[in-house]
Parts: structure tokens; C-alpha cells; sequence
């Protein structure tokens, strides 16, 4: 089977009938003006056929050329689309991990996901939300090898990069009388509802706030677990209870229905971190946990 005519004649030829000037499409192709005249000397030898009519001051296409041009701009067309996908196959696919992490500390694993996808070579994060349970659950079948968890942490697990955030404010309804207050402190609930989880495992905040504010009638089981802490406002919103928050999430948040009052319940603190399984440790692992390490010392 012949080849045909080499692919950069080709080019040579659409360029000087796009321009219908042998010196500028010499200067676009880097040539020199005799070297773009035998290449295309060199293809209509081998097409047998005239391309161009030349004369001392124009250029001009037959039309065999202006018959073949819109073949030849397709035929260049597939032959860079060709380049380009090889270029794409030979790239080793990037690695890939998952990372499971608590919605309030969504910034954070964001944060770690960009680092790793702009270092070299790139690991690309597929972050995934979830509370507590659900990513200890992941975590356990497999489906994540990492997840940035709320302590208590789960047993069996590697933990690391352990960090704190402090619950320093109070979430109340806008309208309610709490919210003109300066500062409030558990001792001033006396007829309020705390918004809580029914899971409080001994050691963890939830624990010790609810130490903090006797009689179970003060408390009002908002979920299971609470671990989307701005999902949780609306409560406060509607009436049902107060709710302690992180002080960063006061920060973050703008809502019109509901007030932050300074909270003091002592050293109430949500201690954070990585948990990974012993036995799923990889290279990738690795290097997400060192990301988020690199990235709370940089916050």
C-alpha cells in the first residue's frame, strides 16, 4: 500500500492556499521561501497535478487545489487529534484515593485535595462527606482508605495529624432574648433546650457539655450523631433548641434567623484527625496524610 504524500507537503500546501502567499506561509511554518516552493514542487510531482498558478505578483489556487484543500485541512485536523491522544495515552493515569471527611472541616480536606493534585506527580482526592458513623462505616468495608474523624476515634485504626476546634459560641434564634446578651454561660439555660446528639461517647464534647448542664429535661436529641453543624441552624431557626458551635463556623456563617453569643463552658474543645487501617497503608496514603499535616501547619 502506497503512503501518499508526507504529511508536512500537505501542510505546505494548505498554509500557501490559506494565505495565498509562499513567503507567509513560509514565515508561520519556520521555513525559508525556496524550501516551501520544493515542497510543493515535491507534491504536485507526486499528485500529478498543478496547485497553484504563480506569477510574479500573486498567487492563485487552481481548481484541483481548491478541490483538495478542504481534504487536506481534515486530513491535518486528524492527524493532530491523532498527536494529541497519543501525548494523552502515554501520561500514566493519575493515582486515585478516597477521603472521607466531617462537613465542618470540609476546607480542610479541600484544602489537602488541591495540594495533592498540584504536586508532582499528582494524586487526585475524591473527597466524600459524611458524619461519624458513615465514615467510620467507609473506612471499615473498605470503600475509603482514609477519613478525617471527630474523636472518639475508631478502634482498630491508625490515627494521625490530630487537631482541635474550639466550640466557642452559642447558636440562638434571632428574636430570642439570648441574643442581645454579650456573653452566655451554661448557668444562664436554665429554661433553654440544647440541641444534642444521642450518641455522647464518653471522653468526646458532647459528653462533657452534657456534664456541664444537669437534668435531662435541658437537653433535646436533635439526631443521632451531629456532624453537619450548619444543616443543624435551622433548628435553631425554627425554635427547637440552642446549639454550641465552633467558633469557625461562627465566623463562616451569615444568617439573618439566627445569633452567635460567645459561649463559656470551659475548655470545650472537638479534637479532630486522620484515621487510616494498618493493613491499607500505600504510597498514596501516605502522601494524603503528610498533605494534611503540611496543610493545618500552613492554615
Amino acid at each position: 500500500m502506497e503512503s501518499g504524500p508526507p504529511l508536512r507537503e500537505i501542510l505546505c500546501f494548505a498554509r500557501v492556499a490559506q494565505h495565498l502567499s509562499f513567503s507567509r506561509a513560509a514565515d508561520e511554518l519556520g521555513m525559508s521561501q525556496p524550501a516551501m516552493s520544493q515542497a510543493i514542487g515535491r507534491l504536485e510531482r507526486s499528485l500529478g497535478l498543478r496547485l497553484f498558478d504563480r506569477t510574479s505578483r500573486e498567487v492563485q489556487t487552481t481548481p484541483a487545489g481548491k478541490a483538495l484543500l478542504p481534504h487536506a485541512l481534515a486530513l491535518l485536523d486528524t492527524a493532530s487529534a491523532f498527536t494529541a491522544e497519543a501525548a494523552r495515552l502515554a501520561i500514566p493515569p493519575r493515582p486515585i484515593i478516597g477521603l472521607a471527611y466531617a462537613p465542618l472541616v470540609g476546607s480542610l480536606a479541600a484544602r489537602a485535595a488541591r495540594r495533592l493534585a498540584e504536586r508532582k506527580p499528582a494524586i487526585d482526592v475524591q473527597l466524600r462527606a459524611a458524619g461519624w458513623r458513615a465514615a467510620t462505616q467507609a473506612l471499615t468495608r473498605g470503600e475509603v482508605p482514609v477519613a478525617i474523624l471527630s474523636a472518639p476515634f475508631p478502634t482498630g485504626f491508625t490515627t494521625g495529624a490530630r487537631f482541635g476546634v474550639t466550640i466557642g459560641h452559642l447558636a440562638v434564634p434571632a428574636g430570642d432574648p439570648l441574643a442581645a446578651l454579650p456573653r452566655l454561660s451554661p448557668d444562664r439555660l436554665g429554661r433553654h433546650k440544647i440541641l444534642m446528639p444521642g450518641h455522647r461517647p464518653p471522653g468526646g464534647m458532647w459528653a462533657r457539655l452534657a456534664a456541664t448542664l444537669p437534668g435531662p429535661h435541658r437537653l433535646h436529641v436533635a439526631a443521632e450523631d451531629i456532624d453537619d453543624f450548619a444543616a443543624a441552624l435551622d433548628l435553631v431557626a425554627a425554635g427547637i433548641g440552642l446549639l454550641p458551635v465552633p467558633q469557625l463556623l461562627a465566623t463562616w456563617i451569615r444568617r439573618q434567623d439566627v445569633r452567635f453569643v460567645p459561649f463559656d463552658a470551659g475548655d470545650l474543645r472537638m479534637t479532630f484527625g486522620l484515621a487510616w487501617s494498618p493493613e491499607r497503608v500505600s504510597p498514596e496514603v501516605t502522601t494524603l496524610v503528610h498533605a494534611v499535616q503540611e496543610t493545618l501547619w500552613t492554615r
